[in-house]
């Protein structure tokens, strides 16, 4: 038997462990709710999945996308005329296989973004931008420049299968440097875009410059209605106000390279692989585009000229262009689709703006099938491309292609 002492010494360890145990509950339920309370949301948005804290502090966004493609009796344009006498090459592939993280951290006006090819393992885009101010903004890292509308457009977001013919020798691609950029919002006419960069100049993936001489690009762009027109193709949107720009962006730069790709820098047909700093480029493009209830239109206009430092400065102009428009015709015939959408573009391409009849053409008209928008749609085209020169026996092809483009 216990003592009257130690019967009271037992209640109190009794008590002790009970306040003890009350308290570790009233800790444990709290710990449950803190656990409970929701820190971040998840969801599937415009930028695939999100995961956003509640303070709005940090921003976290996965991509994925898939293009499936099948084309006959070929698939890239035909470069030089021995292309059209080429074996046919029906093909199916995965064209493109992306991942891309996005979003902002510590502040919402510090962003980032970084885009992967998984079908080549490259790392196509990185980058750190601060938009805190609409008038002026800053990125640093690699990306596609704005110089082209139709370049600069994601390959999800085209209206085509894939961009035109000029596209491989204007485009200036992916480049690593800086640049200030931002968006001046007068009253009426007086609202502008622009964006001015310093880049390596060396291509995609190049950790370094060839000498001392950096790639320059400027843009502007003049939104005369006074609305912003975003990049990307077709009027999905069904913009109620007349929307168009007018842009001229122009491009200087001395390296080894001619032209410039996902791959990095190469060479164009015709040119040699430059020792550092022998060609000098200089490009410019006059480009417009608007849409308007269903309608939607853009262009550009090529001038480049190639500069062979190391050759008693000989100098190669080349001149290109496309004009392209795409119209839902639900919007007119009741009977058509509500969701298909066609296209028509037409592009040129003189090599060498010296010589006479040695233009390139296509001809393109195309189907868009929208299942969720540019999300998941299907895409068919079918192209003409011709030569000139009439006295070559060969001078024209036609090519065929359907494409699934899926974004996760």
């Amino acid at each position: 038997m216990f003592s009257h002492q130690n019967k009271i010494q037992i209640w109190k360890y009794f008590l002790l462990f009970g306040i003890l145990f009350i308290g570790l509950k009233g800790i444990s339920q709290e710990e449950v709710k803190k656990d409970t309370t929701k820190i971040m949301s998840v969801r599937y948005g415009d930028k695939g999945f999100e995961l956003r804290t509640n303070d709005n502090k940090f921003l976290f966004q996965l991509h994925s996308r898939l293009q499936f493609r099948f084309s006959t009796p070929y698939d890239t344009d035909p470069l030089t005329y021995d292309d059209y006498s080429q074996d046919a090459k029906t093909t199916f592939k995965i064209n493109r296989a992306r991942l891309k993280i996005g979003g902002h951290a510590f502040e919402p006006w510090l962003k980032y973004y970084w885009e992967y090819e998984l079908s080549q393992s490259n790392l196509l885009d990185f980058r750190l931008m601060i938009e805190k101010w609409d008038f002026l903004s800053f990125k640093v890292g690699q990306w596609k420049t704005e110089f082209t509308r139709e370049r600069f457009i994601s390959s999800g977001e085209q209206q085509m299968v894939e961009r035109s013919l000029i596209n491989r020798p204007f485009t200036v691609d992916r480049q690593l440097g800086a640049e200030v950029y931002g968006h001046l919002k007068g009253k009426g006419i007086a609202d502008f875009n622009y964006w001015f960069a310093a880049l390596t100049g060396t291509g995609r993936g190049s950790t370094s410059n060839d000498d001392n001489n950096l790639m320059y690009f400027g843009r502007a762009q003049w939104n005369f209605l006074g609305r912003f027109l975003d990049f990307e193709g077709c009027d999905l949107e069904f913009h109620e106000k007349l929307t168009p720009i007018i842009a001229f962006s122009a491009i200087t730069n001395r390296s080894p390279y001619t032209r410039f790709s996902q791959a990095g820098g190469g060479s164009l047909d015709g040119f040699e692989n430059g020792l550092a700093g022998q060609y000098r480029v200089n490009q410019w493009n006059l480009e417009t585009a608007f849409m308007y209830r269903g309608f939607s239109w853009q262009s550009e206009w090529h001038t480049k000229e190639i500069i062979d430092k190391y050759n008693n400065n000989d100098m190669t102009v080349m001149k290109g262009y496309y004009a392209q428009a795409g119209y839902f015709f639900h919007h007119v015939f009741h009977w058509w689709p509500q969701h298909l959408e066609m296209a028509v573009r037409h592009a040129a391409y003189r090599p060498d703006y010296s010589i006479k009849q040695n233009r390139q053409d296509e001809s393109t008209l195309a189907f868009n099938w929208f299942f969720k928008g540019h999300k998941n749609k299907l895409t068919s085209e079918v192209s003409y491309f011709s030569f000139q020169d009439k006295t070559l026996p060969l001078e024209q092809g036609w090519r065929f292609r359907i494409q699934w483009d899926i974004s996760l």
